[in-house]
């Protein structure tokens, strides 16, 4: 009868001859010592930038400041979702934001305003 100390050492031996035979037939190819390094992937280019817009609400009146800093036209729309439920939320025209430039675009409600955004559209 063989001791538990040599039939757990014999259940290890083959535990590792059976993980041994699931490893790749071959291992991986090591690049020659002389070869040029990879080149590192280039980043990815960034998406279409937006002009940059501050939106301020003081009661009932809702007024957002963009400029644009980048080399792209951005077109602005400035949306008003209002307190009260008979209150129409509102939206202004979209309005052409050109390299370096600047527009105000304004919007009210009749009695408050819950919340007021911007949205942008890149051309």
């Amino acid at each position: 009868m063989r001791s538990p100390l040599r039939r757990t050492a014999a259940l290890l031996f083959a535990a590792a001859a059976l993980a041994g035979s699931t490893a790749p037939a071959s291992p991986p190819a090591a690049a020659a010592p002389d070869a040029a390094p990879a080149a590192a992937p280039e980043a990815a280019p960034a998406g279409p930038r937006h002009a940059e817009c501050r939106t301020r609400v003081h009661g009932s009146h809702a007024t957002a400041h963009c400029f644009n800093g980048n080399a792209t036209t951005d077109h602005v729309q400035l949306h008003v979702e209002c307190v009260r439920w008979w209150d129409p939320d509102m939206d202004t025209a979209r309005a052409a934001v050109g390299p370096a430039g600047h527009v105000s675009l304004t919007q009210r409600c009749w009695l408050g305003i819950r919340h007021a955004w911007v949205t942008h559209r890149a051309t």
